[in-house]
Parts: C-alpha cells; sequence; structure tokens
C-alpha cells in the first residue's frame, strides 16, 4: 500500500467506556472500564510475516495409541502449511528429551525430513514437561538470534501435553515465571491440554504469561483442529507485541479485571495482550478504584493500543479517555449505567466464579464451591435491575450450584473451566480467536 492509503484506512478500532460516570467524593467508588479493540485486515501486500515456531509434543506414557497418532499428524499438517521463509522444529519428550528436528527453514526437504523422524516417535515414559518446553524455546530464541530481533517472524513455542509435570521442573510458579521472562526475550508460549490428567491451571498460567493461548482438547481428535487454529492465526498476525497503555491521574489504582498481564512503569500501565491476527476484536475489562476529590472535580485515563511496529495506530487505533466527575452520594446513587459494560464485567466475573468453583470442586470443598457462585451471583443480582442478559447470568450461575455442590466428573470441570478461559480472553466456545463484529 502508498503512505497516502495507508494514512487514510480506518480499519482498526479502539473504544472505552466506564459503566458509570460520576464517582462518590467521600468513598473509594470502583468503576469499570470495557476497552474494545479491532484489528485491521491483513495488509495488501505479497507475503506475510515469517513464523519461527517450536512443536513440543508429549510422548509419555498417557500419550500411547491413538494420541500420539494424531498429535504426529496434526504437527506434520501444520508443518506442510509453512513456507520456506518460516522455519520449525520438532522436539519430543518423556522423561527425557529428544530435539527430532533442529530449527530449519521450512523447505519441501525439511518437511519431508520431519515427517519421516516423527513416524518413529512413539509413547514412553514420564512427563518433564519443562525439560521439552524449554528445549523448544532454546530453539525459537536461537532462531531468532540469528535472523535478529527486527526480523519481524512470529516467535512462539506450541507445547501439547495430556498429563501433569511429573519430572524435573514441575512447581506451577516457577513455570510460570520462565514463561514471563521467555516472552520478555520476544518467544511466546501457547499450551494444548488433551483429556483428563493435565493441569487445567498451570497450562492457562503458562499461556497467559507467555503471550499465547491455551486450548483444551476434550478428545483426540480434536488435536488436528486445535493445532491448525493456532498456527493459522499465528500466520495472519497484523500486530506483534500488542499493548494496551493506560495513562492514569495521581491515585487511581488501575487494575484488570480479563486474565492479561500488565507491567506498570509510574503513571503508565501496559496491559499485555499479545500477538493479534488479522480482524480480530478483543474486550479488555480495567478496574479502577478512585481516591476521595472534591465534589465536580474531574479525573480521568487515556488508553491507546500500541504495538511492536506501530500497526494499529497506523490503522486507525488512535487513544481514547475516559473521564469521570466527583459527585454526592445522591446524585451517585440516582445516575444511569451502560448495561453494555455491566453485561461484559457479569460475564467476567461468572466465568472467574466458575473456575474457582470447580477448583474447589476437586478438593472436596462443596460447600465453598456453591458459595463461590451464590456470592458472584449476588452481586450480580445487585444491579441487574430488570435487564434480561444479567438477569440470564444470574439464573445460569443458581442453576449450576448444584453440578458443584457433590463430586463432579473431572471432564465435567475441565469442560467448565475452559469454557471460561476462553471467555475471558475473548475467544469462541471452541477457542478460536473472534473476528469482526466491530470493536
Amino acid at each position: 500500500m502508498t503512505p497516502d492509503t495507508d494514512a487514510n484506512r480506518k480499519d482498526a478500532t479502539l473504544r472505552a467506556r466506564s459503566d458509570r460516570q460520576l464517582i462518590r467524593s467521600t468513598h473509594r467508588s470502583e468503576r469499570f472500564v470495557l476497552v474494545e479493540l479491532q484489528a485491521p485486515p491483513a495488509p495488501e501486500r505479497a507475503g506475510r510475516d515469517p513464523g519461527n515456531l517450536a512443536f513440543v509434543l508429549d510422548r509419555s506414557g498417557s500419550m500411547s495409541g491413538a494420541k500420539i497418532g494424531l498429535a504426529k499428524r496434526a504437527i506434520e499438517t501444520a508443518v506442510e502449511r509453512l513456507l520456506p521463509s518460516d522455519r520449525f522444529a520438532i522436539v519430543c519428550y518423556d522423561d527425557r528429551v529428544d530435539l527430532v528436528v533442529e530449527s530449519t527453514s521450512a523447505s519441501r526437504e525439511a518437511k519431508q525430513n520431519a515427517v519421516e523422524r516423527l513416524r518413529s516417535i512413539d509413547a514412553r515414559g514420564s512427563t518433564d514437561l519443562a525439560s521439552g518446553w524449554l528445549r523448544g524455546a532454546e530453539q525459537v530464541a536461537a532462531a531468532l538470534a540469528t535472523s535478529g530481533s527486527d526480523a519481524g517472524s512470529v516467535n512462539r513455542v506450541l507445547l501439547l501435553t495430556d498429563g501433569l509435570a511429573n519430572v524435573g521442573m514441575t512447581d506451577p510458579a516457577e513455570l510460570t515465571r520462565h514463561a514471563t521472562e521467555l516472552r520478555s526475550r520476544g518467544v511466546t508460549t501457547t499450551t494444548f491440554g488433551v483429556g483428563e490428567d493435565f493441569d487445567e491451571s498451570l497450562l492457562q498460567a503458562m499461556a497467559q504469561a507467555g503471550g499465547g493461548h491455551f486450548y483444551f482438547i476434550a478428545d483426540a481428535v480434536q488435536i488436528a483442529d486445535h493445532i491448525a487454529t493456532e498456527v493459522g492465526e499465528l500466520l495472519s498476525v497484523v500486530a506483534r507485541d500488542v499493548a494496551l497503555e493506560v495513562t492514569a491521574a495521581d491515585g487511581l489504582d488501575v487494575r484488570t479485571l480479563s486474565p492479561y498481564p500488565m507491567d506498570v512503569r509510574g503513571n503508565r500501565r501496559l496491559v499485555l495482550l499479545g500477538d493479534v491476527m488479522a480482524e480480530q476484536a478483543l474486550e479488555v475489562v480495567l478496574r479502577i478504584r478512585f481516591p476521595y476529590g472534591p465534589i465536580d472535580t474531574e479525573v480521568g485515563i487515556l488508553v491507546g493500543a500500541v504495538d511492536r511496529e506501530g500497526a494499529l495506530l497506523a490503522a486507525g487505533a488512535t487513544p481514547v479517555g475516559v473521564g469521570w466527575r466527583y459527585a454526592d452520594d445522591p446524585a451517585n446513587d440516582a445516575q444511569s449505567r451502560d448495561r453494555s459494560v455491566d453485561r461484559v464485567v457479569a460475564r467476567l466475573f461468572a466465568a472467574r466464579a466458575r473456575q474457582e468453583a470447580g477448583k474447589l470442586n476437586r478438593l472436596g470443598d462443596f460447600r465453598e464451591a456453591v458459595a463461590e457462585l451464590r456470592e458472584v451471583g449476588r452481586k450480580i443480582a445487585g444491579y441487574a435491575g430488570n435487564d434480561p442478559e444479567l438477569g440470564r447470568i444470574v439464573a445460569e450461575l443458581k442453576a449450576e450450584e448444584g453440578r458443584w455442590a457433590a463430586p463432579a466428573p473431572e471432564m465435567a470441570r475441565k469442560v467448565a473451566f475452559a469454557a471460561s478461559s476462553y471467555l475471558m480472553q475473548s475467544r469462541s466456545p471452541e477457542g478460536r480467536a473472534r473476528r469482526g463484529g466491530g470493536a
């Protein structure tokens, strides 16, 4: 595209609005801000940014039979989609780690070599998840160092497992910390959990900290679909290292209700969203707490969308401001609410409650599991009024109390956890990025 065309296009949008416009003068008010980001279409140019990927496959004993066969074929199919300008590596692990294919350009010869080597892989042994994952990350990082940080590649490890990390580094906090460090070096992580026996909280935390996505694969036959989804998204990235840049007035406490990491730098907060694909639509909710202030004083925040190359700003995602005014209690009590914001906030709180209820159910704390759902339902009901969608969310939470009041099947816990995870990160019920529909 010519520079003039770029200047005239408004293909990306950024919007932000609060649930309420007034804040209390003599109380510490809390308000929620819904930020909606719509990414632009793929640019009109030849080619795309190259991919730099590592496929890391659990080959422990529990992967035997159909699972490992389907996983190998899924990797073969994904590799086949790559162009010679892309790079890939393949790592397999149990209690030992094997570098099946060292990072290489995706030439026809390299792809055929990968297929032949994968055929000899079979299931065995224990699960040294950390060593397998980190070996894959080393391959991505080495290729990144060779090509240079400005090469424009999309750099990611795709980790697939069906079990618990039971050999080597197993501490969830340490694994999540490593995911954060790798992300800071430009290497992101996506995780795939297969079946009933993996730790969904760990894989979600690694993906969130690592700037990638978490997928739940209930049935092995879905492995190919989920890997294809992730690789397809990676190959259509239009903005890398995307973050919401929030600049707030002194004294405002800004946090995220959505499950994205936040990097605080003085009055600036960066909500780290990761890479964004063409036409992807994201919703992020900020949670703002205010200090006391004189009546009629105004305070606000400025929200912008930043990325490594400035693609979103160039495409029209200009910063937006959100403001509030201090008022007395009667004015606050009488003010109207933005129900579109209330609904998104309620869905996020309900999703978090479902995940927590599932964890408590697994621990046998059935009373607390029910109490978690009941408390969140009570809070939503307190401001739902006659809004039908908010009422439906409250009714659904009430109906789900029975599910967690007694021992639930592990698969039911996994399904509920994944559904909540997808919702909180603006993904479809199948785990795919949402596209279009406006921001």
